[in-house]
């Protein structure tokens, strides 16, 4: 499980302080921007929280020991990404974002998964 693992949690938490710093990566696909595609403050306060959750745990998934530390921090990116498909996949005001965003959150929660199979 290791090496893809810490791959994929290497890249979440890349990609998190990505939209932290620019959250329009996230709101932008999400449905989430302005007419004018800037980013409200409240978006930018929803997207620095998910932001921080999933750089922490993406951290985890790179530098937990082996054994259960990593399944826990492995399981939290799963979990996160699980509730992030229904919560998204059901909220969002645009009904094709909810699709897209869903779909992405899935699959990523399916690939952090299939990781553990992976040595």
């Amino acid at each position: 499980m290791p090496a893809l693992t810490r791959v994929l949690g290497a890249v979440t938490a890349a990609y998190s302080v990505t939209i932290i710093a620019a959250p329009r990566v996230l709101a932008k696909p999400c449905g989430l921007t302005t007419p004018a595609g800037g980013v409200t403050a409240a978006v930018r306060t929803l997207t620095a929280g998910i932001g921080a959750r999933d750089a922490a745990i993406g951290l985890a998934m790179v530098f937990a020991p082996p054994g259960k530390p990593l399944q826990v921090a492995l399981a939290a990116r799963v979990a996160s990404d699980a509730a992030d498909a229904v919560v998204f996949g059901t909220s969002l005001p645009d009904r094709s974002a909810r699709k897209k965003v869903a779909a992405f959150a899935t699959t990523w929660a399916a690939l952090c998964a299939a990781s553990a199979l992976f040595r």
